[in-house]
């Protein structure tokens, strides 16, 4: 242990020991705090205490109240720092005031630390000019760093706060919507004040830590070395949440600026626009339905364009199923569509034609289905949420969310009762596709008739011809009709046949066979019966003109039963081909007026 620590160590005990009891002398207080050693500053401090004429015992704690503020954290102490900084100009203030050249010149050797050697003479020394412009520049020094100190603070704490005051707005902002869709669809001029807001409260705090970062640059070495590191908003639900903590040197924000502007350019440039554009096709589709219920017009054109006008890109990409583009294609099927297939099926339904008729009513009925479906969709989606996504719309069209659930609830009660009266009026239709009217008479174009039936069909050419045999007091006559689309009566051929042949009671033994011609001008039909009657199958030939009716009816007996009728057109003659029960064919050959060729 060398000379100089053995004396510090000394008067250290004996301090300790007299504690003060005695008046101790500064020369020995000196050695301890030339000596920097931790124990000096109490001692000082309680010699000021009882001494106020010595400047270099004024002048040491203001360096150590310096050398303690120094050492503080400007930021978590600045408290400290800034009592410090000004304790030091307190005490160096006393220095100076009290410091005279003659007291420098006395006790030299507590001023070494300003010795230095003169120019002029070469010898080493300490002048009272250099000790006073020390302690000038320290004070200044120490004034102008506790002020930068709390700038620093400042600027520290309200980007701190500016960044807080942000976060909260967000969060509150972020509380309030189920998610960013109905955000953007729900903006109104609260949420663009309360976004712009957000973005300039966060500037704000850009602004404080830009300043902030430049006063810590004037500091120098302060331990500090932050930057922001803005994060994106992606999940706006999920996201934002976390706090940022400012004392670190990777300081990641989110970027609540970004994500605010963002939000109120998409609700300025999109948003609103849509708005004003949906209430504007609404109100158009309402005009083209004025005026199909004015003038009976078909508004087929006006539906193309109403379409075009559909494509509302932007609003799809927040919300793929949006209430208005809903409610415009129930509008458009119920109040368009089918308005104008119902003006363009008037000739159809003027027109005797059941098929034309069908085609109507099924046209009508899959659009009337259509429109059910819509409302039905309408109906089950959660209107009170959509009511208020699409506020603007909803009260701005409708007046009221009421209002337009009334009109799809009636929309949806109309397809209900319409959809049931045209699927009445196509079984109705379809069911009379299976008669024939002839004035009282209905013939049925269907086989399997009732055992009451007067008529009983043997043909059925499906919407061409049928023949049978019509029954009057257990009389049989024969019948031809051909089958128009109007089933009105068309070609009508009533003609006698074998009475014995084809008694009511041998129904189920009697068939009949058709052919024709290729254009389809003259018909001929044979009837014939499985029952023998003297040996011989009885049977009724008939010819049949399209246009003039009956040619000729002539009743034959077949050794065999008919097979097969064949017509030439070359030599106008009928061919029957008979069949025996072991395969043997025998042709019967009929002229043109009837007659069997020999």
């Amino acid at each position: 242990m060398n000379s100089k620590a053995l004396v510090t160590g000394f008067l250290i005990i004996t301090f300790s020991s007299c504690g003060f009891s005695q008046k101790i002398k500064y020369k020995d207080l000196f050695v301890l705090l030339n000596a920097r050693s931790p124990e000096a500053e109490g001692y000082l401090k309680k010699y000021l205490r009882t001494n106020d004429d010595e400047p270099n015992a004024y002048l040491f704690m203001g360096m150590i109240l310096q050398e303690k503020a120094a050492k503080l954290n400007v930021l978590k102490q600045t408290t400290e720092v800034v009592m410090y900084f000004d304790s030091s100009v307190y005490f160096y203030d006393k220095a100076s005031k009290i410091m005279t050249e003659k007291e420098v010149s006395k006790r030299k050797e507590y001023y070494q630390m300003y010795s230095r050697r003169d120019n002029r003479t070469g010898e080493f020394g300490v002048k009272f000019s250099d000790v006073q412009l020390d302690i000038e520049t320290r004070t200044k020094e120490v004034k102008e760093r506790s002020a930068k100190i709390k700038v620093l603070k400042s600027n520290f704490v309200d980007a701190e706060k500016y960044y807080r005051h942000a976060q909260q707005a967000f969060l509150a902002i972020q509380k309030l919507y189920p998610s960013l869709k109905e955000l953007t669809l729900r903006a109104d001029d609260t949420l663009h004040t309360n976004l712009t807001r957000l973005a300039q409260v966060y500037d704000s705090c850009h602004q404080s830590f830009n300043e902030y970062k430049t006063v810590l640059m004037e500091l120098g070495k302060t331990g500090y070395n932050q930057d922001l590191d803005p994060v994106e908003i992606v999940d706006f639900k999920k996201e934002g949440v976390t706090t940022a903590d400012f004392y670190r040197d990777d300081l990641k924000v989110w970027d609540f600026r970004r994500w605010a502007l963002s939000n109120v350019e998409t609700i300025e440039k999109e948003i609103r626009p849509i708005q004003d554009q949906l209430v504007a096709l609404d109100y158009e589709i309402n005009q083209a339905h004025q005026k199909l219920k004015k003038d009976s017009v078909s508004v087929s054109e006006e539906i193309k364009a109403i379409r075009k006008k559909m494509d509302f890109a932007a609003l799809l990409k927040i919300d793929a199923h949006p209430l208005p583009l809903r409610v415009f294609e129930m509008k458009i099927s119920a109040e368009l569509e089918y308005g104008s297939q119902i003006v363009a099926n008037i000739p159809l339904r003027d027109s005797l034609n059941i098929f034309l008729q069908l085609n109507a009513l099924k046209r009508e009925l899959a659009l009337i289905k259509k429109i059910d479906s819509l409302a039905g969709i309408l109906l089950d989606r959660n209107l009170t949420d959509d009511m208020v996504n699409y506020r603007h719309f909803v009260t701005t069209a409708y007046g009221s969310a009421n209002v337009l659930n009334i009109h799809i609830k009636a929309t949806k009660d109309f397809a209900v009762r319409e959809a049931q009266r045209k699927e009445n009026e196509i079984k109705h239709k379809t069911a009379s596709l299976r008669w024939i009217v002839s004035g009282s008479d209905s013939i049925p174009l269907f086989m399997e008739v009732a055992p009451k039936s007067q008529f009983k069909p043997l043909i059925l050419k499906e919407e061409n011809v049928t023949a049978g045999l019509h029954y009057v007091d257990s009389l049989a006559m024969g019948y031809f009709y051909t089958i128009s689309n109007t089933r009105r009566t068309d070609v009508k051929v009533d003609y006698p046949v074998d009475q014995q042949g084809f008694k009511k009671r041998n129904l189920a033994l009697t068939k009949a066979m058709i052919t024709q011609d290729e254009k389809g001008l003259v018909f001929f039909i044979i009837y014939y019966s499985q029952a023998k009657i003297k040996d011989k199958f009885p049977a009724t030939i008939v010819k049949i003109y399209r246009k003039e009716g009956l040619a000729w009816s002539t009743n034959y007996g077949f050794s065999q039963l008919p097979a097969e009728v064949v017509f030439s057109s070359e030599t106008f003659e009928l061919t029957i081909i008979t069949k025996s029960s072991i395969g043997e064919i025998f042709p019967v050959i009929f002229d043109k007026s009837g007659k069997v060729v020999k």
